[in-house]
């Protein structure tokens, strides 16, 4: 028997990676402060476009959300100075809180350093400490969930996604005396659809479920104020805890849970993610608290990055560009193929500036790797038609493309793309 060689081991997984088409090179950008959508790219010396940000809304450039960081880095300073629990709770971070509870219409909040831990630290707490509980999660729930579920170690039934049919069957098949927890997303960043959150809550109320619904991909964006798509239907006092992110539609950094006071201060007072990790800088919540008043009372930016996203689906589908029918602000462009992804968005930089990141397995199943665009309030109309006219001169060149998007839909029935029949 051999000792185990390390390098050949690392050389080989990559080498695997790099055969699949899988293989995540990061982009070397310099986002322009001013324009918000372009960047310098330092590996190919261009200014390019992006098409491809989480920064929904364009609110980490927005100048009162810079003037607000910029004003609290000179009164804090640069760090927090410790754990919540050891010298790293500002004003702010104690303000901001009370304005995400606030925003969801809930008594109390709790900041996390990102939406991940957010996610993990939650419900594996919750998971763990319920006795007997057992969790029901939607089938295409974030990483950042599922591996919370995992660590909780409590007992998980996956239902079907977004299929409230399956969750109800599986609900009346556990205890009715045992804590049932329902975990889901409002809006699912990788097909842009959103759940059928009333008629999950309706189950909950029917079963004594415990309700937990991630809104990251839609606080800011949902909602008259930008709670998310719980406030856009009605539905904010029917949810027992959100959980949402700070990074996409206020463009910062940073998670948060929102929910009844004692639930909250449950997590916050056991769960090591949050007691052991280092709170978020001041200038950065202050930045965050800036962004959030603004979206509060201004929903001028929602309503042009919906115009935005309108405008840009019907000229690709007219175009006959594979887009998937989300309801949402995320526009995925099936491609069906790992290598044939990174090849497309490959020539979109090379030859047109335009950075949009191919998205494939493990994020997506293998065989449904897409483009995942995602327009801004502030993507012009010039900008819109260059990208439209270089994914339309791309497809022309490229007959795989069409050919592995329809097989993508006949080979898996959660993907459904217009335009294809």
């Amino acid at each position: 028997m051999t000792l185990f060689n390390y390098r050949d081991f690392f050389t080989n997984e990559l080498s695997q990676l790099h055969r699949e088409g899988r293989y995540r090179v990061f982009a070397d950008l310099e986002r322009e402060s001013q324009s918000g959508i372009h960047a310098f790219d330092h590996r190919t010396g261009r200014r390019i476009t992006i098409w491809c940000s989480n920064d929904y809304l364009s609110m980490g450039v927005h100048p009162e959300v810079i003037g607000a960081a910029r004003d609290a880095l000179e009164q804090y300073g640069a760090g927090a100075g410790g754990t919540r629990n050891i010298s790293g709770t500002s004003h702010e971070h104690v303000l901001l809180e009370r304005e995400l509870a606030d925003l969801h219409g809930k008594p109390s909040a709790l900041l996390f350093t990102s939406g991940y831990v957010a996610n993990d630290a939650a419900l594996s707490s919750l998971g763990r400490f319920l006795p007997g509980c057992v969790i029901f999660s939607d089938a295409l729930n974030h990483a950042s969930m599922i591996e919370g579920i995992r660590r909780s170690g409590a007992e998980k039934r996956v239902f079907a996604h977004n299929d409230w049919r399956d969750l109800e069957r599986q609900l009346a098949s556990v205890c009715k005396y045992r804590p049932k927890l329902i975990c889901f997303e409002s809006c699912y960043s990788m097909d842009g659809d959103f759940a059928p959150m009333e008629a999950i809550c309706d189950l909950a109320e029917k079963h004594n479920a415990f309700t937990y619904v991630d809104e990251v991909h839609a606080v800011g964006l949902y909602g008259a104020r930008g709670a998310g798509v719980a406030e856009r239907d009605g539905l904010l006092d029917r949810i027992d805890m959100f959980q949402g992110t700070l990074s996409k539609g206020f463009g910062s950094i940073g998670g948060y849970i929102a929910g009844s006071r004692d639930a909250v201060d449950f997590v916050r007072s056991f769960a090591p993610g949050f007691i052991f990790s280092t709170a978020l800088p001041p200038s950065v919540v202050a930045g965050i608290r800036a962004a959030l008043h603004h979206l509060k009372e201004d929903g001028s930016s929602r309503l042009a990055l919906a115009r935005r996203t309108a405008s840009l689906k019907a000229k690709m589908l007219a175009s006959d560009i594979p887009v998937l029918p989300s309801p949402s602000h995320i526009l995925p462009v099936m491609i069906g193929d790992a290598a044939l992804a990174k090849a497309i968005t490959d020539q979109l930089m090379g030859e047109y500036g335009i950075y949009i990141q191919p998205i494939n397995y493990p994020t997506v199943p293998r065989g449904t790797e897409r483009l995942r665009i995602t327009p801004t309030p502030l993507h012009t109309d010039e900008d819109e038609n260059a990208l439209a006219a270089a994914l339309v001169a791309i497809r022309q060149k490229s007959p795989r493309w069409r050919e592995l998007a329809v097989a993508a839909q006949q080979d898996n029935p959660l993907v459904t793309v217009e335009g294809l029949a």
